[in-house]
């Protein structure tokens, strides 16, 4: 409705050239509400002591609050990488673009929690990625703005982000090997510098091709207001191990072995277990075995002792249908190979670098054991992961809050990253809050 309609329809200009509408004229019976835009109604030219209380049915008005952020300042502080091991707590611009604002498409999170991820530690270790970036993905927080055309999203909306979406459309896209598509080797969630995540930081802007397009929600995951962000923090996460699951195709009578226990590796032994499968737990800790007892694992194993025995003698002297390598050490790769039965699996799960292990490839061509790879999120598994986190945390059978064992402000980050980079008995997932 434009100024014009609507001082043409009031027919009055009260001294001073104050323009107000006259409600006698008009029946608020026969006008839609859904029909008028209160956008165009500039707040200026509303009398309101000319509307009855009465006459407003509190049934036509939307009863949606009405959120108030915080301004959005000009900078804000995150956790730097800027060489090998040097991570550095900084002053930094909030990444929006030279107008102060998003691009098309693109939204603002405030950061609630991130947690730290053995994917980023091997980044700030190695030196793989060029500096400077600032990392972090297993994130979790609130919209504070909206680029253009965004659908589906409002500020003050609780969300978790995925840093990585496919294409849909190109060849490995049709083959559901998401993680080889170019558009998904891309990062779409930046707080600064070269995409790189960013939940190391007090903000991160969330890129289009994340959000969604044409109506359709891709990365950008709302969150209910029952669910914590520390537990929604878990989802990205909680993908990539569902993904190495599912592709297992895991049976009720099979036995599984994972080795490590970790976070990721507790993830992955909750979720096989889920499946009916049994499943045996290793690691060097007593103290992990006893966080992964809370999610039903109940057969651990000492990593100490002679595990390729323990698994054989667990299943008839066979070995395991299947095993789940969740550390990063080639040795254990020959290892798992031996505690595997003939016409086994064995899923490489933390294997992110380049390097050589050795293994009897007979045991591949006249035992018949397979070894295979599974590597970051599924976008076709997203809104049943999202579900599962969720579920889980209502019900109390996937509470994934019981594996944070330390939470850091972002001004501590540093320490974070240090504790981190050296696991103790009695550190597990570490989130930072900024």
């Amino acid at each position: 409705m434009s100024n014009d309609s609507v001082e043409q329809g009031a027919h009055s200009v009260h001294a001073g050239g104050e323009r107000r509408i006259r409600t006698a004229p008009i029946s608020a019976a026969s006008i839609s509400t859904e029909r008028i835009g209160c956008g165009s109604i500039a707040t200026a030219m509303i009398c309101a002591d000319r509307i009855s209380a009465s006459s407003i049915s509190a049934a036509k008005i939307g009863a949606k609050p009405i959120i108030t952020l915080p301004t959005i300042p000009s900078t804000m502080r995150a956790a730097v990488y800027r060489g090998i091991d040097d991570v550095r707590v900084e002053t930094v611009p909030v990444p929006l673009n030279r107008d102060g604002l998003l691009d098309a498409g693109e939204v603002l999170v405030r950061i609630d929690t991130c947690g730290i991820c053995g994917t980023d530690l091997k980044k700030i270790h190695s030196g793989s990625h060029s500096a400077p970036r600032i990392f972090g993905h297993e994130m979790a927080g609130t919209i504070a703005m909206l680029g253009d055309g965004v659908v589906g999203f409002e500020i003050g909306d609780r969300v978790m982000a995925y840093h990585h979406i496919p294409c849909g459309k190109c060849y490995y896209c049709r083959k559901q090997t998401f993680a080889q598509c170019e558009t998904y080797k891309k990062v779409g969630c930046t707080a600064g510098f070269a995409p790189a995540g960013g939940g190391f930081a007090e903000c991160i802007r969330v890129m289009d091709w994340i959000v969604g397009r044409d109506g359709k929600t891709a990365g950008l995951i709302k969150v209910p207001d029952d669910i914590p962000f520390e537990q929604a923090a878990f989802i990205e996460p909680v993908n990539t191990c569902f993904k190495a699951v599912r592709l297992l195709e895991l049976q009720p009578d099979e036995t599984v072995l994972v080795i490590g226990q970790g976070p990721i590796g507790i993830l992955l032994a909750a979720l096989a277990r889920r499946t009916g499968a049994t499943v045996l737990t290793s690691d060097l800790y007593p103290e992990r075995h006893a966080i992964a007892a809370k999610f039903g694992l109940g057969h651990p194993l000492d990593a100490k002792g002679d595990v390729v025995a323990a698994a054989k003698a667990a299943t008839e002297g066979r070995g395991a249908d299947v095993a789940l390598v969740a550390v990063g050490a080639d040795a254990l790769i020959a290892t798992a190979m031996e505690a595997i039965r003939p016409g086994g699996r064995v899923m490489l799960f933390a294997s992110t670098q380049h390097g050589e292990a050795p293994f009897d490839p007979a045991a591949v061509c006249m035992d018949e054991k397979t070894l295979m790879g599974s590597y970051s999120a599924s976008v076709a598994i997203n809104d049943e992961v999202a579900q599962l986190v969720f579920a889980g945390y209502r019900d109390g059978s996937f509470d994934l809050t019981r594996l944070i064992s330390h939470r850091f402000s972002l001004q501590d980050a540093v320490k974070a990253i240090d504790l981190a980079s050296h696991p103790q008995a009695g550190s597990m997932k570490i989130v930072i809050k900024p």
